[in-house]
């Protein structure tokens, strides 16, 4: 089973994964932990270009997470979904959708294609989607990077888009109320993984 963590920044997605894998090992299934960009030493490489690199031209950062995740897939969720492990991700193609297509005003058919070549046409079971005042997350945050930094216009953005997608495709995607303390919001986020696996 793949499942995706998606939300705007400082929604506690993170925090919430490691918990949620934790849950599911204690009953004794098999998780995978990863996210996206940053896992493989592909990936590593690429998210310091994205989070910490200076400015990026939009199209250049878009195909960074592209190439990001066709590598991501290739070497790590495949491989995994192949052994029956449940992976978990911390961000995935939505994120992209959402960011550079919504959010930057890049082309969304585009955007689209480019994931669905980048994933080999792979898509989540499951999407929990964080959701919270982009002003809120934003807030929490201890070490804004590149993309944090962006004006409160565009987080706000992305919080809309989101919510969009959510609305498109209601049988893939579970709102969760990310207003609330990190061990209600990891608790929510573990029920929700939870209710979906076959028993």
């Amino acid at each position: 089973m793949f499942v995706t963590f998606e939300g705007p920044e400082g929604a506690g997605k993170s925090t919430a994964l490691r918990a949620v894998a934790a849950g599911l090992r204690a009953t004794g299934r098999r998780v995978v932990e990863t996210r996206e960009p940053g896992s493989g030493e592909v990936g590593k490489a690429i998210r310091a270009i994205l989070l910490h690199g200076g400015d990026l031209e939009p199209r250049a950062e878009l195909l960074l997470f592209l190439a990001d995740r066709a590598q991501h897939v290739a070497e790590i969720v495949r491989p995994a979904l192949a052994r029956g492990e449940i992976v978990l991700c911390d961000r995935h193609a939505d994120s992209t959708f959402v960011y550079q297509g919504v959010a930057r005003g890049l082309d969304p058919t585009f955007v689209k294609a480019g994931n669905a070549f980048a994933t080999g046409g792979i898509v989540p079971d499951l999407t929990v989607l964080f959701d919270l005042p982009a002003e809120v997350g934003l807030a929490r945050l201890q070490n804004p990077d590149r993309m944090d930094a962006l004006p409160l216009s565009f987080h706000q953005r992305v919080r809309q888009g989101f919510l969009d997608l959510a609305d498109g495709e209601p049988g893939r995607f579970r709102l969760l109320d990310a207003t609330q303390g990190p061990q209600e919001v990891a608790e929510r986020a573990l029920a929700i993984v939870q209710g979906t696996l076959a028993p």
